[in-house]
């Protein structure tokens, strides 16, 4: 049975045969979103992007993304993932870690290849060469794959800003950008440059973010588009 809470809306977590978890491991989960249910109350969010905002506390126990550090959608930014997932789109990270995060089993379901290029072999002697990090040159070098896709990015803010030039100078035009990297240095502001442009996107508030935090948005993104076309196919 799909789980369905009935203070947030109808909105599907999936089962355990279709998440290919234990009944054990997937009762742990509800256990944990039912704790955050309780702990967090009332909250500003639509159904869709409470699932996602759920999963990024249940990655990180940081209540602040709900509150303090708190996570904003475009309008169009689940519209534009989901489109993304359809038309099979290549799923592009900042660093290995936001890449290593992402559910494999959900990957392999819509038929996505993720890739990170940060450890491209030739990039190393080039970040040295022009005195950029290997996080703005892997964003350049993937700008045909950024392209009709999603970029998912969690720790380098240079790659948020290198993405938002090349948005800019249109070399290129993700469907989706989900940008929450976290740090001292650029961090805030890069998000706050994201929020200000036309491009669909995930982000937040404030110094917070990392791998896990970028990692479940796309992972709940995913899992929700796979509810959604399985309970289409029920029906029909």
């Amino acid at each position: 049975m799909e789980f369905s809470d009935a203070k947030t809306g109808d909105y599907s977590i999936g089962n355990p045969q279709s998440r290919d978890m234990s009944t054990r491991a997937f009762g742990i989960e509800k256990q944990s979103f039912d704790i955050i249910e309780s702990e967090i109350g009332n909250h500003g969010y639509v159904d869709n992007e409470w699932a996602v905002v759920r999963r990024v506390i249940h990655a990180t126990a940081d209540f602040d993304f709900a509150r303090k550090d708190r996570i904003i959608f475009h309008k169009k930014a689940i519209e534009s993932a989901f489109l993304a997932f359809a038309k099979k789109s290549f799923v592009v990270t900042d660093v290995e870690m936001v890449l290593h995060g992402i559910n494999k089993k959900s990957l392999l379901d819509l038929n996505l290849t993720g890739i990170c290029l940060i450890n491209d072999p030739q990039l190393k002697e080039m970040s040295k060469k022009s005195n950029k990090t290997r996080s703005e040159l892997a964003m350049q070098k993937a700008a045909d794959r950024i392209n009709g896709g999603i970029v998912v990015i969690g720790n380098a803010p240079t790659a948020l800003y290198e993405l938002l030039s090349m948005i800019e100078e249109k070399k290129t035009l993700p469907l989706l950008v989900i940008g929450i990297p976290v740090g001292f240095v650029s961090a805030v502001e890069s998000k706050i440059d994201l929020s200000k442009v036309e491009v669909p996107y995930i982000t937040n508030i404030g110094r917070k973010g990392g791998s896990s935090a970028a990692s479940s948005i796309i992972n709940s993104l995913m899992l929700l588009y796979l509810t959604k076309r399985s309970r289409s196919q029920t029906k029909t």
